[in-house]
């Protein structure tokens, strides 16, 4: 039986044509969309206090990190269920997706100048680590860690939407980079309905690494916080 997704972590419906018309990513991935110095991409907010300065960084820092870790994920499930045409297809669109997600924070985190996370090549290793394992235990547990995961990151997405609320939408950056982080978090829930929707609860000790994935998951988000 399919679980419902907890319903904090459902986004409001809208229309799929309004969605994909415009999304805010394209202002980082399709110049023709704003302009070469446009501030609310090329530039960050100099009036924010010590204290919503490190809010802003530790934000990014985590999030291009959860990234890194993302895309390594799908690269280490690939890597051992290429063979399986149907399953190889689907984890190649969601590791598309987390290629623009990744394309998007690096230039973010130029943008504002945020120090990466020196956890950086530990995220790649343990990334690839957890996709391929996971996979040689089946396609179902591979699922199951896309569900684990993106479940963690959906709900580290909706509290840091509510943490930006404390930052002035004065500077143009900040809206937008609110704009996109709402963007990131509706991908990552899609694909937690997809792994749903191709078994991942039918994968061996389900709960059992549903809770060990979800908890490394928080652990590492409140390390790249801070290292």
């Amino acid at each position: 039986m399919l679980v419902p997704r907890p319903r904090h972590l459902c986004p409001p419906r809208f229309s799929y044509t309004v969605r994909f018309a415009y999304t805010p990513s394209k202002a980082y991935l399709d110049p023709s969309t704003s302009a070469p110095r446009d501030p609310s991409t090329a530039s960050t907010p100099e009036d924010l206090s010590p204290t919503q300065m490190n809010a802003l960084h530790a934000a990014l820092r985590v999030d291009q990190a959860g990234e890194v870790a993302a895309n390594y994920i799908y690269k280490g499930q690939l890597a051992v269920l290429r063979r399986d045409r149907a399953t190889a297809s689907l984890i190649q669109d969601m590791w598309d997706q987390e290629k623009k997600h990744l394309a998007v924070m690096n230039k973010l985190q130029v943008q504002h100048r945020v120090r990466p996370t020196a956890l950086w090549e530990i995220a790649k290793v343990a990334g690839f680590g957890l996709g391929a394992v996971t996979a040689l235990m089946g396609k179902e547990a591979a699922m199951a860690c896309t569900e684990a995961v993106e479940t963690v990151i959906g709900e580290h997405y909706d509290d840091q939407l509510k943490e930006l609320e404390e930052l002035s939408p004065s500077h143009p950056s900040i809206p937008l980079l609110k704009d996109v982080i709402r963007e990131f978090r509706d991908d990552e829930l899609e694909h937690l309905d997809t792994a749903v929707e191709h078994d991942s609860q039918r994968a061996p000790a389900h709960a059992l690494l549903s809770s060990v994935i979800g908890a490394g998951c928080k652990v590492a988000i409140e390390l790249c916080k801070r290292i």
